[in-house]
């Protein structure tokens, strides 16, 4: 876990989301834990969330993560 303080976090937004992709970045307000940033394959992984059809759709052709699940009851 990487802690960044929120002046770090204004300053260089792009490292903070480099971070991320790694592991959950907290970022700190007076030295206090305000949020959390983190992927978001992460953030679907703890919420139990999978991909939308938008997102499936968004993938390049062929891609092995593109297949549907399927169908469910209507």
């Amino acid at each position: 876990m990487k802690v960044i303080t929120s002046r770090e976090f204004n300053q260089d937004v792009s490292a903070a989301k480099r971070l991320a992709r790694a592991e959950p970045v907290f970022v700190t307000d007076r030295g206090r834990p305000t949020h959390v940033l983190m992927s978001i394959d992460q953030f679907r992984q703890l919420s139990g969330q999978r991909e939308s059809i938008v997102d499936l759709l968004a993938m390049p052709a062929g891609s092995p993560d593109a297949e549907l699940a399927p169908p469910g009851r209507w």
